[in-house]
């Protein structure tokens, strides 16, 4: 596996494979890797010549210093499991490399920043755009991968490939999960064990949620799983929604194209999200 950590070297290494007739794939990554990434580098290596993956902890999403402080960093391991899964390049660049002093950025994400995640967490999109431009100027890829866990996210990146006009095409990949259903995350190292049995009331909820809605009202399906999560030991619920697929706007007809369950909530100290398709 190559590493680079200039944009200048890299894009000129892509170019030759470029030249050479090759697609490139990309996964961007801020690290701490799992086999929820893993199975995004599978996917890129069945569409691509070329698999890039970039770990790079994005400053500008975070709210909270001490969040962006204490998000592990876990580098010689995660190159160990990019190398083990077949990456072929690894962008790991410093801080300096990819921010000058003083950028401002802020894109029309047409509301998707603002609700949800964007509510609970405000700015947080408008970095994650940010950082994503960037790094696909710098890998131009045919292909970049995203997990369907952060729902959202896509939707956001989707919604700035469009304004800016970008030929990479977007593919949202399956939540990959632990066997007892917790949704694989970066931050699930941070529970304890007693807050790991208590988080998987998120995929049960949502399991139950999916089973539900398909013979009651969204209304209904929504009521029921705030009710059970509000009542879930060791679980702070911040919101459960049921939203269309593609505006992420609250529904309450079964009406829309497709239709998704969406949760979040702090389990001791750690934040989780989930998510579940429902049509």
């Amino acid at each position: 596996m190559k590493r680079f950590t200039t944009r200048t070297a890299l894009s000129k290494y892509l170019q030759k494979e470029r030249s050479a007739g090759k697609k490139i794939g990309f996964v961007a990554t801020m690290g701490a890797l799992h086999a929820g990434h893993l199975s995004l580098i599978d996917l890129a290596k069945e569409k691509a010549g070329v698999v890039v993956a970039s770990i790079f902890v994005n400053p500008t999403q975070f709210n909270d210093p001490k969040d962006l402080e204490r998000y592990p960093r876990p580098i010689e391991q995660d190159i160990a499991k990019l190398e083990q899964a077949g990456c072929d390049v690894l962008f790991n660049p410093p801080v300096e490399e990819m921010y000058a002093e003083g950028e401002n950025w802020h894109i029309d994400l047409k509301g998707l920043d603002t609700v949800l995640e964007g509510n609970q967490r405000p700015g947080h999109y408008q970095g994650v755009t940010q950082i994503v431009k960037k790094l696909f100027d710098v890998v131009g890829p045919d292909f970049a991968f995203f997990g369907q866990k952060d729902y959202q996210q896509f939707l956001v990146i989707r919604e700035m490939v469009k304004t800016f006009g970008l030929k990479t095409q977007l593919v949202m990949c399956p939540i990959v999960r632990e066997n007892d259903g917790l949704a694989m995350s970066s931050r699930n190292i941070h529970l304890s064990d007693t807050d790991r049995q208590h988080a998987l009331a998120l995929s049960q909820v949502l399991r139950s949620a999916k089973t539900g809605f398909e013979s009651k009202p969204a209304q209904a399906v929504k009521e029921q799983a705030i009710a059970e999560l509000s009542n879930s030991p060791g679980i702070d619920l911040q919101y459960f929604e049921i939203c269309d697929g593609e505006t992420l706007k609250p529904v309450s007809e079964k009406n829309a194209k497709s239709i998704v369950a969406l949760v979040a909530a702090r389990i001791g100290n750690i934040r989780l999200i989930d998510n579940i398709i429902l049509k």
